[in-house]
């Protein structure tokens, strides 16, 4: 994933890379809405739940995007 740039005064200081993502976030960057990543996605990652919040890693989205790719793949 690129680094992010923050808004500040000075657009040469790039923000610290994202290593989680919320749920609208991690659909997004998959390309699927959020009823599709909670009805089919979600149920296959470790996600991090603190109050209402979940967090998704993109490690993990990565790892469940490889995992898909291959079962589908290994299917024809």
């Amino acid at each position: 994933m690129s680094t992010l740039l923050r808004r500040t005064s000075s657009w040469s200081e790039a923000a610290p890379p994202r290593l989680a993502l919320t749920k609208s976030e991690a659909a997004a960057a998959i390309g699927c809405s959020v009823d599709f990543l909670e009805d089919h996605v979600l149920a296959d990652l470790r996600v991090v739940r603190r109050g209402r919040r979940v967090l998704i890693a993109v490690s993990e989205l990565e790892r469940w995007l490889e995992r898909e790719a291959e079962l589908t793949l290994g299917d024809r």
